[in-house]
């Protein structure tokens, strides 16, 4: 089912044509590579069997580039998202800021959960910086650090799970992989139960020149047998810079273990965002996922789980809030191949603006995964007439003994609530106000970390009233 909804047709014609008129500037895929492949550099590892071991991989991923082309609006898993615009940009891989400046510190002081205190790592332009980090308080057995921080230690669990669950078909995940210096690592061991989220911080701080920052911040999360983990990634940047993040995420959820995954993305206005997050579980493991857009020009999520044995347990939820001629896409797929397998989504759009929301979810039901109960839907909001939103849930089922079910709604705000509110003594206005808000934190809500939940609602309530 696709849903896409316009109050009117002369404004989505003009849409439309504007962005048939951006999706004419083909990109050269040797070109663009070479270009971002000639920007990376060593491998931060001081162990030379973990500089090898990452050194294949890169190489495996610029062998597989050759092979594969930059996404255009021709493809379907890209029709509605236009990013030929990174074929003109001239890059530069800009190091990590070494002062710490009144919007450095007021970009961390603002993003850091308080929950956080002690188990966080914060990236300034990609770079790790030991000196914004705070790992004083890390429960005890859990290890948190980069390639350059935790040495040999930690190469077996690499060889197991470093870029082994992305698609390689994908050209951006590949793209990563070709560049990977650093990777942000978490590893809950067997039995270990996190009391305390781990934070992952980056922040995108370009300095003054012609070129565009770019950053491939890589992160690799492990949960081994019974342990218990949250963490959340916050991805924030300076406003009113063009900037181009490409980041991969690796979860792998052992047998009984349950992991909870806040991702965050604030980046600025003009920004350009494509995130890769790529979960793989076991048997009677349980992975949530929260995955909150506010910010960037460009913003594409591409969410896989793969439940690779039996009474696996997932759950997704998603909100875009977006205004202006912003771009927030998810494209997610959640493969059922195994029995007794249960997932839920829940995706929200509030689009405002000239502004643009796209979903499309697959749910996907191997013929030997019996008995899986899935749930999945899209509601979307619009709060203008030139808003779009493009949704297309997907159900894809081989077996024959399943409860599946999926929806999608796009509406505007409701005349009979807003009638309702305001024969409560409520104006039009703050009635408006009220029920966006209460739309959003449905899925805001969700968040298992106080702090955050609280300043994301207080974001929502702001932006709403503006």
């Amino acid at each position: 089912m696709a849903i896409q909804v316009s109050e009117q047709l002369e404004d989505q014609a003009e849409f439309k044509g504007a962005l048939s008129t951006r999706s004419k500037l083909a990109v050269n895929s040797e070109q663009f590579v070479a270009q971002v492949v000639g920007l990376r550099s060593d491998i931060a590892s001081p162990n030379q069997d973990t500089s090898d071991f990452v050194g294949n991989l890169r190489q495996l991923a610029s062998d597989r580039l050759a092979s594969l082309s930059f996404p255009t609006t021709k493809d379907e898993e890209w029709k509605y998202t236009d990013v030929s615009a990174l074929g003109s940009l001239t890059f530069a891989n800009q190091p990590a800021i070494a002062s710490r400046s009144a919007n450095l510190e007021a970009l961390i002081a603002n993003n850091i959960a308080p929950e956080s205190l002690g188990n966080c790592l914060v990236f300034v332009n990609g770079k790790y910086r030991k000196d914004l980090s705070d790992t004083s308080d890390v429960t005890e057995g859990l290890v948190i650090g980069t390639l350059e921080s935790l040495g040999d230690r930690i190469l077996p669990k690499l060889r197991s799970h470093l870029a082994q669950h992305p698609d390689a078909n994908d050209f951006f995940a590949s793209l990563n992989t070709a560049c990977m210096e650093d990777v942000a690592i978490i590893l809950a061991p067997k039995n270990l139960v996190v009391e305390n989220p781990v934070q992952l911080l980056f922040i995108s701080a370009p300095q003054a020149g012609e070129a565009t920052l770019i950053t491939q911040p890589r992160c690799l999360i492990i949960a081994e047998t019974h342990s218990q983990l949250t963490f959340v990634q916050t991805f924030v940047g300076e406003n009113h810079h063009l900037y181009f993040t490409n980041a991969v995420t690796e979860v792998w959820v052992a047998e009984g273990a349950q992991v909870n995954h806040t991702k965050v993305q604030k980046q600025g206005n003009e920004a350009i965002h494509i995130n890769t997050t790529a979960i793989a579980q076991a048997r009677n493991s349980v992975y949530k996922n929260q995955a909150i857009s506010f910010g960037a020009k460009i913003s594409r999520q591409n969410l896989t789980v793969h439940q690779m044995a039996e009474q696996t347990e997932t759950s997704l939820t998603g909100l875009a809030f977006i205004d202006d001629e912003q771009l927030a896409d998810t494209h997610s797929c959640i493969a059922h191949n195994y029995p007794h397998g249960s997932s839920k989504q829940l995706h929200k759009c509030i689009a405002d603006g000239r502004s643009h929301a796209v979903f499309n979810g697959k749910i996907q039901v191997a013929k030997l995964a019996q008995q899986t109960d899935s749930a999945q839907l899209s509601r979307n909001l619009l709060l203008s007439g030139k808003a779009r939103v493009d949704t297309k849930p997907q159900l894809e089922i081989f077996a024959d003994n399943v409860k599946c079910a999926h929806g999608a709604t796009v509406s505007q705000l409701d005349a009979e609530e807003i009638f309702y509110l305001q024969s409560r003594a409520i104006d039009a206005e703050s009635a408006a106000t009220l029920l966006t808000y209460a739309f959003a934190t449905e899925a805001i809500s969700q968040i298992p970390v106080v702090s955050i939940q609280r300043s994301l609602s207080n974001f929502v309530l702001e932006k709403t009233k503006a």
